[in-house]
């Protein structure tokens, strides 16, 4: 009985080593890429393309919907209502750290390659770049990249310009850009939107951490 539990324990602290190591991977990776990926988020603040293009008010909104602690975490957030399991910037880090992103194990070096980004980029670089991968799904010539981009494709204008409801629907898809039409009347993205404007207004509020569906704000 006691070489089974000596067994278990061992390789409960292997598993244990496996996954620190793995995550340590991530994070070194991200420091020795950051100085490129500082470069590239400077060059597109030095274009107005970072959050605070948005204006005050909008980038508020985009932080309520999406990680609504982005400011105060170092790169991982479990606990606020709405945040979901992954920050802005883990999402980032799954999006320039690996080739192909595969769920489950992934999200150990995701979640060390976010704390690594943390500790060499600022905040407004992490948002900026993370503006600009964004998947933001069918725009009228196709699939879209771009939180800017997808607002010029769609309504013709930087998103810091557009009407309200329309900014809001590009909040709207990003919880899953395949799903919605954006400038459609699609039903399924009305009803997204409709759920984020009494968010943002404080109507309502995220009923748990996993609620990122706003089922608490449910008309």
């Amino acid at each position: 009985m006691r070489r089974i539990f000596k067994i278990t324990a061992a390789a409960v602290l292997l598993l244990f080593a496996g996954v620190l190591g793995y995550g340590a991977y991530g994070y070194f990776d991200a420091r020795a890429a950051s100085e490129e990926l500082a470069a590239r988020a400077d060059s597109l603040l030095a274009e107005n393309l970072g959050g605070s293009s948005l204006g005050q008010e909008r980038y508020r909104q985009l932080l309520v919907v999406q990680d609504p602690a982005f400011e105060q975490h170092s790169g991982v957030d479990m606990t606020t209502a709405g945040a979901g399991i992954t920050t802005v910037t883990q999402s980032l880090a799954k999006r320039v750290g690996f080739e192909n992103f595969t769920p489950g194990i992934g999200k150990i070096r995701q979640t060390g390659y976010a704390l690594g980004l943390e500790t060499r980029l600022s905040k407004e670089q992490i948002m900026a770049l993370w503006l600009d991968t964004l998947e933001m799904g069918r725009g009228p010539d196709g699939w879209v990249t771009g939180f800017h981009r997808m607002s010029e494709a769609v309504y013709g204008a930087a998103p810091d310009t557009i009407a309200d409801d329309e900014y809001l629907s590009l909040l709207a898809v990003l919880i899953s850009p395949g799903r919605y039409n954006l400038g459609t009347d699609d039903e399924a993205l009305q009803d997204r939107t409709d759920r984020i404007r009494r968010l943002v207004s404080g109507e309502c509020a995220a009923n748990d951490n996993s609620d990122v569906w706003l089922e608490g704000c449910r008309s």
